[in-house]
């Protein structure tokens, strides 16, 4: 028999949710005030008075699965740290492409010689010396870098140049572009990545909050985020690649309403207290949108259930 633990933290309340896998039974469920603060005191509410009113030991759990909309909510309110954007072989005039320009909100931005060819062979060659002049004053005004070279789906050879003089001179994270999509369109693939070098720190600090509760309450079970298509990711991976959980919290209410009902076809609203999110389940599973998740007015590249979300839920109305 497995216990699974399910954790979702939105912008107004935590849940979390003890559930039989054999049995496929609700066995205990608890709700808790998301603590901004200290992402983990929410967290352990929830998660412990779920277990007391399951009656199911800590030891006993085999799974955690955790989804948040704090990613969603975060591009929804324009909140995220600053960063900042490493554009090679770009003009100034692909800035205004893809809404790049609104997403940087001020954001620098440091043009290099560089990028490749369609082919993937080298168009120009990478200034590096000039971002490593650069990057010592840079450094201490973000918390985070995006990389994105023209064509590095065709050959990512400098992004990851650049990635690593970043990573060696100052520490911080780093995104690159081809890491989050294969396909084309590099002022797309830029945006992807801006957003996603601004979510680190806050999916950081969340799944950091869930692994120091598990800790301390004697979870040992692997501890997996929802992605935004409603699979399961490791906490590992979605460290690297918060923009993946994007429209997290809305695919697994999804996923959850076809468990709980049965329907093969619904449209399913799911309404928080930050955000309103509506989505189709057809023949059972959630449609995926061809063209990227869309939040905040922003066209990401990232494959997430096909959602609407707006900035209206029954706190922040």
């Amino acid at each position: 028999m497995a216990y699974f633990l399910g954790v979702d933290t939105g912008g107004t309340y935590t849940d979390a949710v003890i559930v039989d896998d054999a049995a496929q039974n609700v066995l205990g469920k608890a709700k808790s005030l998301t603590t901004r603060a200290d992402l983990a005191l929410g967290i352990g509410r929830a998660a412990d008075a779920a277990l007391a009113a399951a009656g199911v030991r800590a030891d006993e759990i085999a799974l955690v699965s955790l989804s948040t909309t704090l990613a969603t909510n975060a591009l929804v309110e324009g909140q995220g740290g600053r960063v900042a954007l490493v554009f090679i072989g770009f003009d100034a005039g692909d800035l205004e492409r893809g809404g790049l320009t609104e997403a940087l909100k001020g954001d620098p931005v440091i043009l290099l010689d560089g990028g490749h060819s369609h082919a993937g062979t080298e168009a120009a060659a990478l200034d590096l010396a000039r971002l490593e002049a650069e990057l010592p004053a840079l450094a201490e005004q973000v918390m985070g870098f995006a990389v994105a070279a023209r064509f590095a789906t065709r050959n990512p050879a400098h992004e990851i140049a650049a990635r690593d003089l970043i990573r060696r001179l100052t520490g911080r994270p780093v995104t690159c572009s081809h890491e989050l999509s294969a396909n084309l369109n590099g002022p797309k693939r830029a945006l992807t990545a801006v957003l996603n070098a601004r979510l680190i720190g806050m999916i950081d600090r969340l799944v950091a909050a869930c692994e120091r509760h598990l800790a301390a309450a004697g979870i040992a079970a692997p501890l997996m985020v929802v992605r935004g298509d409603g699979a399961l990711i490791s906490s590992a991976m979605v460290r690297e690649r918060p923009i993946e959980t994007i429209l997290s919290g809305p695919a697994a209410s999804i996923v959850g309403a076809r468990w709980l009902t049965g329907a093969q076809d619904a449209l399913v609203s799911d309404i928080g207290g930050t955000t309103t999110d509506i989505a189709l389940l057809k023949g059972g599973l959630p449609e995926i949108d061809p063209e990227g998740a869309e939040v905040g007015g922003f066209r990401t590249m990232v494959e997430a259930v096909a959602m609407r979300t707006w900035g209206l839920g029954g706190d922040s109305e």
